[in-house]
């Protein structure tokens, strides 16, 4: 079907269609809840580890300076040992923050999206590296949004940041007589406070464009009344031809049931609504079992075959009655009807025999 139809989107996107956009990586997900996510985990390291963090790095830079002196980079072995225990340090120090960061990212997305892998999403497309549909999702309103989205969060954030320094202001002159040490304190709390309200300014935002998100992704997300009648079709057939394929199925069915009825030992009748054919073989059968049964003008017709067949036609309308309702055509009647079809199956023996005998 052509994109433009003309007609406007207005129903829910299907199950189905979530499930494709979800293959292709379309989901609603806001990179605010990452973001705020992982400063959240960073000022929590920072809170409770930082000074082990600094008081390592200060240790392992002072160490290097004091031994600058006997290092000789120009032999090799010397200068990879030297490269390795940078790196070792390093990663010591690093891995205590980066890997928390690593899996607060982790997440905030499974949080928004669940855990999924699109190999779609992530195949490389020539249609990426096309500079005309780059400047296109450049310009497009979206960009426009996420830009106006950007200045906002700039202007909300700082202004908090602005208005957290200058109460701190008061301070700056008697730092002038403090030690170094007091000095990085009063860094590292006024940087705490900053990132502590910081990271609750981003909340609130990471909150309301979350909800953006989900919002936007519904309303792209919307299929017009034709396009959920072509998904219907597709996935479930035509609503036409499930009707003619059902009405030949049910013609099968009847024609078939039709042609067992001359094998019927009685049809039992209401007498004119309904129609019940039994058959009792004693030696292959645990119970009488129905061959047939309708109402109506099926019913009509299983009573001229039985006819035509010189099948007994038995009026007995309860029985009718609770044969229709209660077994289906190919089973075994219940139990509570045993004794109802034996007395009709005897009256219909003995007549049976006394026509043998004329």
């Amino acid at each position: 079907m052509p994109e433009n139809t003309g007609q406007e989107k207005t129903e829910q996107a299907t199950p189905k269609r979530k499930q494709e956009a979800r293959k292709k990586g379309q989901v609603a997900q806001s990179k605010e809840i990452s973001s705020v996510m992982i400063l959240m985990t960073s000022t929590a390291f920072f809170y409770f580890a930082g000074s082990w963090m600094f008081w390592n790095l200060s240790e392992f830079i002072t160490g290097v300076y004091q031994n600058i002196n006997i290092l000789r980079f120009t032999d090799v072995a010397e200068a990879s040992a030297f490269s390795v225990d940078v790196l070792y340090k390093l990663l010591s120090v690093l891995l205590p923050l980066l890997i928390p960061i690593a899996i607060a990212g982790f997440v905030a997305n499974i949080f928004q999206v669940g855990f999924q892998i699109n190999s779609e999403a992530i195949a490389p497309k020539l249609s990426k590296f096309n500079p005309i549909s780059g400047m296109k999702r450049l310009i497009s309103l979206k960009s426009l949004v996420e830009l106006g989205k950007s200045i906002i969060k700039t202007f909300f954030i700082g202004g908090i940041a602005y208005i957290l320094v200058k109460t701190d202001m008061e301070a700056f002159p008697a730092l002038i007589h403090q030690e170094v040490g007091q000095i990085l304190i009063f860094i590292a709390r006024a940087s705490l406070k900053i990132c502590l309200f910081v990271c609750l300014a981003m909340l609130v935002l990471a909150v309301l464009d979350f909800m953006y998100q989900r919002w936007q992704h519904e309303k792209d997300l919307r299929m017009t009344k034709q396009e959920v009648k072509d998904e219907h079709r597709q996935t479930y057939g035509d609503p036409k031809v499930k009707a003619r394929i059902r009405g030949v199925q049910m013609e099968m069915a009847r024609r078939r049931m039709m042609e067992a009825v001359p094998e019927a030992d009685v049809v039992i009748t209401n007498p004119t609504h309904l129609a019940i054919a039994l058959k009792f073989d004693a030696q292959e059968m645990i119970a009488p079992r129905v061959l047939a049964k309708g109402a109506g003008f099926v019913a009509q017709r299983i009573r001229e075959i039985a006819e035509e067949n010189k099948i007994p036609i038995i009026e007995e309308k309860p029985l009718a009655q609770g044969l229709y309702k209660m077994v289906e055509i190919g089973d075994y009647i219940p139990a509570e009807l045993y004794r109802a079809v034996a007395e009709v199956l005897a009256y219909v023996y003995r007549l049976k025999g006394m026509y043998g005998r004329g």
